[in-house]
């Protein structure tokens, strides 16, 4: 099957920058796939060569076997782009930008499936409201409903959940998991990690435009072994001098210590036990994907 996204070698420059060097990755149709990095490791830049609004130095990219230059017109047809910055025509309600967002991909009558849109995105009581008086949140869903109106089979979500509530984060969540489920390919850009965590089936890490890590979410998180015991001791104890050597963070004062087997803990709890050492709280944890993130930027 051809792939949903293919990148193939594809650097970019601006002057003496590097912003992408030498990328290569693809993105199989239906997925769910995450694309993460720091600030400045290449991940909008990427999106934008994708999407035709930069072009790439050298290399390839495709979208539904599209080529990105060559076929540019399939190939933006075939992609959906939620940008992270809240970009707007202010003279335009959300209907009419949406009407305007379908002419721009030659699509007539498409008011049933704006209607769908708008209902799924809660936005049916402001499809009257000028772009200029929705809230920051709002603005963000309409983004959504562009990407959408001209029904890409992939969506690219870049940090779509920035600035957002709470109550729109999970309804967002539930309406991208459905399009996904129906078929849809989606790419996701966050810096909220247990977002990816949980909604990606792959995910790609990026440092200084290049791929540092690429795998499934769970091969990613079966890289560290080490769990967390997480500790606040009660009456102004401390940890006896042989435990200090597992601690991994401080904070709040709370303790946390690392282990590799849960059978560990047994030993660890007998030890403050016997140096009279009392526990006000426990708290057991697994490996994130963001203690991972962190481990495969210091290390490449």
């Amino acid at each position: 099957m051809t792939p949903a996204i293919r990148v193939q070698q594809v650097t970019k420059r601006y002057g003496a920058v590097q912003a992408l060097a030498g990328v290569d990755l693809e993105v199989a149709q239906g997925e769910f796939f995450g694309l993460l990095g720091p600030n400045g490791a290449g991940k909008t830049t990427l999106i934008s060569a994708l999407a035709g609004l930069v072009r790439a130095s050298s290399g390839q990219l495709e979208v539904m076997g599209h080529d990105v230059v060559a076929d540019y017109r399939a190939a933006r047809r075939s992609l959906g782009v939620v940008p992270q910055e809240l970009v707007f025509d202010p003279f335009f309600t959300v209907r009419e930008t949406l009407d305007l967002q379908s002419g721009y991909f030659g699509i007539r009558n498409n008011g049933a499936w704006i209607d769908e849109i708008l209902d799924e995105l809660d936005l049916t009581a402001k499809a009257g409201a000028n772009m200029r008086a929705l809230s920051g949140g709002m603005k963000r869903r309409v983004l959504v409903a562009q990407a959408l109106v001209h029904r890409p089979p992939v969506i690219v979500l870049d940090e779509p959940t920035a600035g957002v509530d709470v109550e729109l984060r999970q309804g967002l969540w539930q309406f991208v998991r459905r399009l996904n489920r129906a078929g849809h390919t989606i790419v996701l850009t966050t810096h909220y990690l247990e977002e990816a965590e949980s909604l990606c089936g792959r995910i790609a890490m990026l440092k200084a435009g290049r791929v540092v890590a690429l795998d499934t979410t769970a091969n990613l998180l079966s890289r560290s072994s080490t769990h967390a015991l997480r500790l606040k001791l009660g009456n102004g104890g401390s940890l006896p001098a042989e435990l200090e050597a597992r601690v991994v963070a401080r904070e709040g004062g709370a303790i946390t210590l690392g282990f590799d087997r849960f059978d560990e803990i047994g030993g660890v709890l007998e030890r403050l036990r016997a140096s009279g050492v009392a526990i006000d709280d426990m708290e057991i944890g697994k490996p994130d994907l963001e203690q991972i993130f962190v481990d495969v930027m210091r290390a490449s």
